[in-house]
């Protein structure tokens, strides 16, 4: 085997950030693997860092800037690119204000110190309203909560792995993210230990790698999570009544919030989610029980 000329970096595709050892062969792009000396993931890579090396090497991957002339595709220089797209987007926003272009930001943004340091100044001399991104799609909801909670969007709290002993994972694959938001080392092992000392149950549609080496896997239906987690929040207040001492002074509008769910029925509940409404009962009674649980969703 010739030798190889390996360089190391982080992953840019996702908050787990796992290092990655690239291998080159006369200055080619030959392979990719995880990094076994990186501290947090130890080797782990999830598809999207394999996938870097098919980006790379795509033969429609766009390398300048082109542009349609009479149905065709011709190369274009950067200042012309940049003059165009400029002049375009001028006349759009005089015409229909600014919000009538959007923008959407990826991971990789947050990764990229160039995007990080510029990009802001381009949305603040587009002036639009409508800024969308990967955080807009799947991650929003968990900072909105975050602030309504705890006061701020950043304040997100993590399982503590290594000391629980029931896990539910609601509609997440942590053994393909590595953990994502909760990364951490081995994070494989690391739900195998709750198995063995308790119970990894995953509510996901598929069979994923996290369902795979989970105690228990219930599919369910796609789209009907708020009815399994509503159902569920029922069912533990059948088992038993909530343990608020540590939380005394801190909470408002809990009792409140619990109410509405009495107007609520769930005589459904398996037609619509897949899930049985013993299921339910027996995953609520297992959260109740249990020294440390946690319910991980993503």
């Amino acid at each position: 085997m010739p030798d190889l000329d390996r360089r190391y970096r982080a992953c840019p595709l996702c908050e787990a950030v796992c290092g990655l050892e690239f291998r080159y062969l006369d200055g080619r792009l030959e392979a990719i693997h995880g990094d076994p000396d990186d501290a947090l993931s130890r080797g782990h890579i999830c598809p999207k860092g394999n996938a870097i090396l098919d980006l790379e090497s795509d033969p429609d991957r766009l390398r300048q800037p082109v542009k349609r002339v009479d149905g065709q595709w011709v190369v274009a220089s950067w200042d012309e690119a940049f003059t165009t797209i400029g002049r375009k987007f001028h006349e759009l926003q005089t015409r229909h204000g600014k919000s009538a272009v959007a923008v959407y930001l990826g991971n990789p943004t947050v990764h990229h110190f160039s995007l990080l340091a510029y990009v802001p100044q381009l949305l603040r001399a587009l002036g639009s309203r409508n800024v969308f991104s990967a955080s807009s799609v799947d991650q929003w909801p968990h900072q909105l909560v975050g602030w309504q909670m705890y006061g701020h969007q950043w304040l997100l709290p993590i399982p503590d792995l290594d000391r629980l002993d029931t896990l539910l994972v609601v509609g997440a694959n942590p053994v393909a993210s590595n953990g994502s938001l909760m990364t951490a080392p081995d994070v494989t092992k690391r739900l195998r230990a709750i198995a063995g000392r308790g119970a990894l149950i995953v509510i996901d549609p598929r069979r994923s790698e996290t369902a795979a080496i989970a105690s228990e896997h219930h599919a369910i239906s796609p789209g009907s999570d708020v009815l399994f987690l509503a159902a569920l929040l029922q069912a533990l207040r059948r088992v038993g009544p909530p343990r608020l001492a540590r939380y005394a002074g801190k909470l408002s509008g809990f009792e409140g919030a619990l109410a509405h769910l009495d107007a609520c029925s769930y005589d459904g509940l398996e037609a619509t989610t897949g899930i049985a409404a013993s299921t339910v009962q027996a995953v609520a009674e297992q959260l109740y029980r249990a020294e440390n649980a946690a319910v991980y969703g993503r």
